[in-house]
């Protein structure tokens, strides 16, 4: 009896099937293994701050006047110019190059719009600075950045 050379395309396909059920079922575990966390535990109730802070940005958007901020090198003073009178506040120094730097200096209830806040304390580069202020009725925002120098 001789010997066939033909090729067998029934265990190829077999053989292909088991070799993709194969990488599937590894898929599929390795999958199931990975470990899958949430940025954040409470996640919902953040959203719910950040749907607050929305809001404080289109009530300062709906001003008429617009606050400012500007950055006096010559005085080492950074002016926030507040287009309401302001119940209470909070002005926030974010440094993103050092978590340990942040500091927050409240805002006290003043019919000026005016605040200054020296800079001749803080560390050379930039910040981020944000504000938040009522007027007794609404919550506004303004963030800004500033590099000391």
């Amino acid at each position: 009896m001789t010997r066939s050379n033909t090729f067998n395309w029934g265990g190829a396909i077999v053989l292909s099937f088991v070799v993709f059920a194969g990488f599937i079922g590894t898929m599929v575990y390795r999958m199931i293994s990975q470990r899958v966390d949430l940025v954040a535990d409470n996640y919902y109730q953040q959203e719910e701050v950040y749907q607050k802070q929305i809001e404080r940005i289109q009530h300062t958007s709906l001003l008429k006047q617009k606050s400012s901020m500007t950055y006096s090198i010559p005085d080492q003073i950074i002016r926030i110019a507040l287009p309401t009178s302001v119940k209470k506040g909070e002005v926030t120094f974010f440094r993103p190059s050092d978590k340990n730097l942040d500091f927050s200096v409240p805002v006290l209830a003043q019919s000026n719009s005016l605040v200054t806040i020296p800079t001749t304390n803080l560390k050379k580069g930039l910040w981020k600075i944000q504000t938040t202020w009522t007027d007794g009725r609404e919550e506004y925002y303004l963030e800004d950045e500033v590099v000391i120098k």
